[in-house]
């Protein structure tokens, strides 16, 4: 549910910026609008593009462990993977592409032990 709301939480922190930086928000133009942003604000939206992005993979890696029957298996490793997409939003937004990194290779770690539970089984 987390993973699934994320990109909505981007999306009001993109809002936020577009109203702080460029004085208004333009829902007739949101893309175009968001497209002049800098700095935090253009990183916010691109947090929630990869936000989007993630969330499908993670949808794919739960229906593998559901399919064969190992979601009993999956606990902590989405746990890991919800954190780390988290972290990694936040850190989109700061600017630290160190932790950025990390965070982002934390979760591929979490869905890549999500398709090994399900391929064990």
């Amino acid at each position: 549910m987390i993973v699934a709301l994320l990109p909505y939480v981007l999306a009001g922190v993109g809002g936020y910026f577009r109203r702080t930086n460029l004085g208004t928000v333009d829902n007739d133009n949101p893309r175009g609008q968001a497209a002049l942003l800098e700095g935090a604000g253009a990183r916010a939206y691109a947090a929630q593009a990869n936000a989007w992005e993630a969330l499908a993979l993670f949808l794919v890696g739960l229906a593998l462990v559901h399919f064969t029957g190992n979601a009993d298996q999956a606990g902590t490793a989405s746990v890991i993977f919800v954190i780390a997409r988290i972290l990694h939003a936040v850190f989109y937004i700061r600017g630290v592409a160190m932790l950025r990194s990390l965070s982002f290779c934390g979760a591929l770690g979490a869905w890549i032990w999500l398709v090994v539970i399900a391929a064990s089984g």
